[in-house]
């Protein structure tokens, strides 16, 4: 995967200057005293949300532990939050992840790291959910992996059709995961309620 320029490297003053230019267009004015900072303050915002563009995740998975373990892994409700890249507005929501070890087995903080890094750029839900499950496929050379992402859309609960509550669930099957109806249906079941 490309690296790309670190959060430090961010052009914040271009990003200011911007966000500035923004104010004005909407009738605001930039120089009074509320919003003097708030052009930089967004600036940095920016930086910090979008920070996983400058990494790359599949580092979180150089290191795996042999493990004789074959029945699958999951680690549900992690919390992330991303940027709409069609309107710059948050989604918000848990990823759910599955894998079933092909004898190894990552540590459970590097699948949080994973989904993090994932969100923390422009994003849409789809293609977020299928990088994560690629990614841990290919990474653990696992038998298979399941990825479920719900989430709340801001460009949908504030704006445009104004549905509040609505969550969109996006999923990604790979390997028996997808192939093996056994498989699929334990995943699934593991996944969407924690209960056998």
């Amino acid at each position: 995967m490309q690296q790309r320029p670190a959060p430090s490297e961010v052009d914040l003053p271009r990003i200011a200057a911007a966000v500035r230019e923004i104010l004005s267009a909407v009738g605001e004015d930039p120089d009074r005293e509320g919003l003097r900072e708030t052009p930089m303050r967004v600036a940095r915002m920016y930086a910090e949300v979008l920070g996983g563009l400058a990494l790359d995740p599949a580092r979180h998975l150089q290191t795996a532990f042999t493990e004789k373990y074959d029945e699958l892994v999951v680690l549900r409700d992690i919390p992330f939050h991303s940027m709409c890249e069609h309107h710059l507005l948050p989604f918000i929501g848990e990823a759910h992840v599955a894998y079933l070890p092909a004898g190894r087995i990552a540590g459970i903080s590097k699948l949080a790291r994973v989904v993090d890094e994932f969100a923390r750029r422009p994003q849409v839900q789809e293609r977020m959910t299928d990088q994560i499950a690629d990614l841990l496929m290919a990474r653990l050379e696992a038998k298979g992996v399941a990825v479920v992402l719900e989430a709340q859309h801001l460009c949908m609960t504030c704006r445009g059709v104004k549905k509040p509550g609505t969550k969109m669930v996006t999923s990604a099957l790979r390997g028996l995961c997808k192939s093996d109806a056994r498989t699929r249906g334990e995943v699934m079941i593991l996944l969407a309620h924690g209960e056998r």
